[in-house]
């Protein structure tokens, strides 16, 4: 269960960041060009979040179930256990949460400049943290 809950996670993290960086580049189209905030603007960000939201849902999963998770004296001063127990779980609900922000965000803007801009800014900052964190992990984007 836990190799499958692994695979299913790091598959999940590459639709993750090819959904973020769709909705921050039409989030910056829009915004720089001026354009209105579309249906698929919508869909888009939500799918984002539902997304998101799901890679939560497993990493929590992950989380309880990981050998690399450890509740005991001694993980601060191991790099690898410090990084699976405090630092990865802490990043990524930070960005989940500017993510969900952003969505929120947008929604409740009066114009479409600043539904693009705040789905570009929020969501721009998710995905440094998200890169930031993927790349602490050792394990590289790709």
């Amino acid at each position: 269960m836990y190799t499958g809950l692994l695979h299913t996670h790091s598959l999940l993290r590459y639709v993750l960041l090819a959904l973020l960086i769709v909705v921050i580049v039409k989030a910056l189209i829009g915004w720089l060009g001026k354009k209105s905030f579309s249906g698929i603007d919508n869909k888009l960000s939500l799918g984002l979040v539902i997304t998101a939201h799901l890679q939560l849902i497993l990493g929590l999963w992950l989380y309880f179930i990981s050998p690399f998770v450890q509740f005991e004296g001694g993980v601060m001063k191991n790099a690898n256990l410090r990084y699976w127990t405090v630092e990865h779980i802490s990043m990524m609900l930070i960005a989940i949460v500017l993510i969900t922000v952003s969505r929120s965000l947008s929604k409740r803007a009066p114009t479409d400049l600043g539904k693009f801009k705040r789905l570009a800014v929020w969501n721009g900052i998710a995905l440094l943290l998200i890169v930031v964190s993927i790349i602490q992990s050792g394990r590289g984007l790709l």
